[in-house]
This record gives C-alpha cells, structure tokens and sequence, in this order.
C-alpha cells in the first residue's frame, strides 16, 4: 500500500492540502488565499473556478515540498466549507454564478416571510432553522435571479452542489457526489431518512435533478482522472464538511464528546450519538459522519459567524494590524479591555440567537480607549461567542462540560486560549496536530481503503499538546459577561 493520505481542505478564506503519514504526522502541506467578493452589503461570494484552481496548486506544492509523487497517495479526503453553494454546467464545467458563501445575507427577507408553522415544520425535518446560512435559500436565489441557471435547469445541463461537490465533479472527471454532513447543512435533506426530501425540494422550488446523489463520509466515490494534472488515479474516499472533520481529526467518537474549531467563524460541536437532540435553545441538530454501511452519528452544534475574521476585519479594514499574528502583541499590551466590548455581528448573529437584522457594534469606547483595547476586546468577543454556544449546548445535551477541546488557527493565539479558559471557568486542551479539520477527512479516506484499521486506531493517535487552566473567580467572570449581554443587545433591530 502506499505509504500516505492527502485531504484537501477547502476553506473560507484558503485552500490547502496536508500529507499524513499512518502515524498521523504532516510530511507535505500547502496552502493559498482566494479572493473574498463583495458585491453588496452582506453579499459574500467566491470564484469557484479560482477556488478549484487552488486546489490544483496545493496538491501539487504540497507533492513537489516533500519531493512527493502523487503515486504514493493510497487515497485522498475532501474537507470544505459547509454550506457555500455553486451552480455549474455538466457540458462546459462552467460555473454559472460565483458560489454564494455561507455568510452571505442576500436571502434574509425571503427566509423571514416564512410563516412560524412553515418554520417549525422545516427545523423539525432538518434540524435547522430557516435561515440564509444554508444552502436551500442560496439555490432558490440563484434559480430565480440568474438567467444562466434557469435555462441550464430548463436544457438539463445545471448541477449544483456545496464545495465539496464541485471539488469532487472536477477532480473526477464528472462524479456528482456528496456526503450526509454537507447535505445535512443544505435544509433539503431529511434527518430522518438520509434523502433529499420531496417536501422541502417543493418548498423552495429546488428540482431534484440538479442536486448530488447522498454517500456515507468514508466510501471510494470515484478516483482523480489519470489524464488531469496529477496524471495518476488516486481514490477520492473521504469527504466531511469541516465542523464534522474536525470532530473526527479530535477523535469524538463517543457521547458527550465535544470540541470547538476557531477558524473564519467558530464551530462548537457535541456527539449525541445515534440520537438526533432537538435543540430548544438556538442549536443545529445536524449529521457527525456515517463511515460506509455504518449507522448515522449525530451532533448538536452552535456556529458563531465572525470570529477569526474579525481579526482580518482589524487588519483589512480597520489597519490596526500588519498582519493577524499582530493582534495578540497589541492585546497583551493592556492588561484588560477597559470596558470596550466588540460584537461583530457583521452579517448577524447566528446561534443562539439567530438574528438577522442584527449588526456589528463596539461599545464602552471612552477617549482613553486604545487600538489595543480593541484588538483586546476582538480577542473577547471570539471568547464570548464561544461561551454562549457552549452554555446553550449544556442546557440541551445535560451534559456538563468539565474541560474544551479546541483546534483552529486562533489556537495558535495563547492569550485568546487563556481569555477562553478565563471566560469559561475550564480547562482548554489544544491537540498536537492542530488541522485536525484536515486529518478528519485523511482519517474517513483512509479508512475505507484499509489505510487506518478503524477508529480506535485512530483514537490512539490524538496526543495533547498544551493546555490552559482559568485564571479568574467566578465573580469577575459573571461581571464580565453581563457588559457583554448588555453589548449584545445593542445589535438587534439595526435593520429593519
């Protein structure tokens, strides 16, 4: 057998693809930005053929760092952001539209016209709330608003996927495939069932034809084209929408397992088993994995929309920083936030409040306020957000949450984890191998060819690397938390 597994990890913000050795190491990785368009306010959009360009040039940078062959691949795993949705044709495999990103707001009047009953009906289906996070809202506005789409509908020609569909479709040669943990976060597909469900198809206007066929997260979907650029046929066996990458690359596989991704937005996600938990307090019942014939795992999530990014947000817009390693220098030269509190609700508020009309504010501003109380109160607001998920997630599971798992770029910012375990009261564990959203999908592709015997394997390999223990009581904490309720609120109601 070959000796690696490659994941192509398809992000907000960049792209990149990561070598894992059996032992779960990274031999070869690269990685590259793409563009973020914003052609309106709260519209996010990506060129899709630049995204898949991307994906080319990583695999192949990553290959030629290590003096690699993609031969010696025995398999490669798809992660993506979840939700993005791309409209494209199956004769010229051309986009029709740039892919509508997960944060984009442009349908936040068409979901909101949804009557309660409508609502309810739709998050008992799918676990979600109608909301334009996800991807239904994203097709019914491509349909109805771009002419290429409806008439490669009407001629047969469109399809239309989340990343990881498009992905799939051009490293393959034409497979139009998908996994339950992408087709989970599209609010088409039944929990119940596992299939795209005729009721929800009807209710916004999506034809069946032009979606995926649904496959478990750990299969061999179909192979790279020995005529494409890596010139060789690799299995492409593995493909987890991030969040749920993540959960695998942290070893959750039991109940009551947890961890957090801080990455563009933050993802809290808890294992609930073979059990879908409805939420009552503004979480997503959503699909963990199914690897193969397996059962279907389920998980309760909490998503935050902004977090890293509104690092980017003090360095693209704000020029406070030189670059997003700045932030942690300039917060840890004041010694707290001065009472500056920063909600970043740039495109809303997701859970638990799910609140569109709500938009980004900094509070507590006096003359004696400093960039670096801001950049502190960044740091913060990342924290906050993550708390109010987390304390939701309790209520509903009923299992108390004694130590956080967490993973993603900001993890590398030490002064954010200790903020976190402040704000938390508990312990922050941060694993050694901090992709794990990568080694998620390496672990599902190498899984189904044999590479890795099964998850307890796999369970051997997660290895702690640092840990950060509360350093405050429980009185200033509550204080602390009470300004930024009274933050939160200054949010609501901005658009009418």
């Amino acid at each position: 057998m070959s000796s690696y597994v490659g994941s192509l990890d398809q992000g907000t913000s960049s792209t990149r693809f990561i070598v894992f050795d059996h032992d779960g190491n990274i031999v070869a990785s690269a990685q590259s930005e793409h563009e973020q368009i914003f052609p309106n306010a709260g519209w996010v959009e990506h060129d899709a053929l630049q995204i898949w360009q991307r994906c080319q040039e990583v695999i192949l940078a990553a290959l030629n760092s290590a003096g690699l062959s993609a031969s010696e691949l025995c398999a490669i795993g798809i992660t993506n952001q979840r939700e993005t949705t791309v409209m494209w044709d199956s004769k010229t495999g051309m986009p029709l539209h740039n892919a509508i990103v997960w944060q984009d707001m442009r349908t936040a009047d068409y979901c909101a016209a949804f009557s309660q009953e409508r609502q309810k009906r739709v998050r008992h289906l799918t676990g979600l709330p109608i909301a334009p996070y996800f991807s239904a809202s994203k097709i019914a506005w491509l349909i109805k608003n771009v002419p290429a789409v409806s008439s490669a509908i009407a001629e047969g020609t469109a399809l239309c996927g989340t990343i990881d569909s498009w992905v799939l479709w051009n490293l393959s040669g034409g497979s139009h495939l998908t996994d339950v943990t992408n087709a989970s976060r599209t609010m088409l597909l039944n929990l119940e069932t596992m299939d795209w469900d005729d009721e929800l198809l009807a209710l916004f206007e999506v034809p069946r034809s032009i979606l995926p066929a649904i496959s478990s997260s750990s299969e061999i979907y179909a192979s790279t084209t020995a005529d494409g650029f890596l010139g060789v046929s690799i299995p492409i066996a593995g493909i987890l929408g991030d969040q749920q990458a993540a959960m695998v690359g942290q070893a959750c596989f039991d109940v009551g397992d947890s961890k957090t991704t801080y990455g563009t937005g933050n993802f809290a996600l808890v294992n609930t088993g073979r059990e879908i938990v409805r939420s009552k307090n503004g979480l997503l019942s959503t699909v963990l994995f199914k690897f193969g014939d397996g059962p279907v795992h389920y998980a309760l999530e909490g998503s935050v929309a902004v977090t890293g990014s509104a690092v980017q947000w003090l360095r693209d817009q704000l020029g406070i920083i030189q670059s997003a390693s700045d932030v942690e220098p300039l917060a840890a030269s004041v010694a707290n936030s001065q009472g500056v509190y920063f909600v970043p609700a740039f495109s809303g508020l997701f859970a638990p409040y799910w609140r569109s009309d709500a938009r980004g504010v900094i509070v507590g501003l006096t003359r004696a306020s400093t960039k670096a109380h801001i950049a502190r109160a960044t740091l913060e607001a990342i924290c906050y957000q993550t708390k109010e998920v987390l304390d939701a997630m309790v209520v509903d599971s009923g299992v108390a949450l004694t130590y956080m798992r967490v993973d993603g770029g900001i993890t590398a910012n030490e002064l954010c984890m200790q903020i976190q375990a402040d704000i938390m009261g508990v312990t922050v564990t941060r694993p050694r191998i901090s992709e794990t959203t990568a080694m998620g999908a390496a672990y599902a592709a190498g899984l189904a060819v044999g590479f890795w015997s099964g998850i307890e394997e796999i369970r051997s390999q997660w290895k702690m690397d640092k840990q950060w223990q509360p350093a405050t009581d429980s009185d200033s904490r509550a204080i602390g938390f009470s300004g930024w309720k009274k933050a939160i609120e200054r949010t609501f109601n901005w658009v009418e």
